[in-house]
């Protein structure tokens, strides 16, 4: 497949020294023209082995977040003029061959926003190594977000997202959280501006090297998605009356 836009993929990255290579692999050279890799201060060798494979690098002194990780990504793709814009985690819990399939859904038209989903069902997500209480609550909060913003998506935490550009100069993710709620807003913000969102399946691969936040920062992050999630509905309220 030969794409007729330029696409850059935008790896957000916080000691990922275990799992880059193994990533960047998978990342088909015959679609994607650039891959941006920001390290937000990891302690391992993430950014000489980002060298070594001839990505882009760029490095916060200090860690500022995931969040802001994707702030400075998403600038810097928007800044090398990039049409599609592919943002996966360096963690290798998803597959990059996949990465092929989101730009073609976006290049032909179809959507202007594609998430790669790893929730197909409870057998294959336990085969994968997902922890049960994250299959529960993604499920939980899933569901919540479609009933509140009328859309039906297989999953709203994922961290495999492609964006057109018009979709990234055209919503404020630069005042968005600088933490993890950040891609929970970013999507409110898509589904505020009715871009046409889809989805397909990523195999699900969970690992000792997958990053993952603790249940404390799980609970934090869920009563966050959950009121954004509102926030965006009584907005909506609002402005219909």
């Amino acid at each position: 497949m030969t794409t007729k836009s330029k696409v850059i993929v935008i790896l957000p990255a916080l000691n990922a020294e275990k799992t880059l290579e193994k990533t960047v692999q998978d990342i088909s050279k015959n679609i994607v023209d650039e891959i941006i890799l920001v390290d937000d201060g990891s302690t391992d060798d993430t950014v000489n082995i980002a060298k070594r494979l001839g990505l882009t690098v760029y490095t916060h002194e200090k860690n500022k977040g995931y969040g802001a990780n994707q702030k400075t990504c998403y600038r810097l793709a928007l800044e090398k003029k990039a049409d599609i814009i592919v943002m996966i985690h360096p963690d290798y819990q998803y597959d990059a061959k996949v990465i092929k399939y989101l730009v073609g859904f976006i290049e032909e038209g179809y959507c202007d926003v594609m998430l790669g989903s790893r929730i197909r069902s409870r057998k294959q997500v336990a085969k994968g190594g997902m922890p049960f209480y994250k299959y529960i609550s993604n499920r939980f909060l899933t569901l919540c977000e479609n009933i509140l913003s009328g859309y039906n998506l297989a999953e709203w935490h994922t961290g495999m997202r492609a964006y057109k550009r018009e979709v990234l100069e055209n919503i404020d993710f630069k005042n968005n959280s600088d933490d993890f709620i950040f891609d929970t807003q970013v999507l409110f913000q898509i589904v505020e501006k009715e871009y046409d969102i889809g989805d397909i399946p990523v195999p699900v691969r969970y690992h000792p090297e997958s990053s993952s936040i603790n249940f404390k920062r799980s609970l934090t992050y869920g009563l966050l998605t959950l009121y954004t999630a509102i926030k965006f509905f009584l907005k909506k309220l609002i402005n219909r009356k």
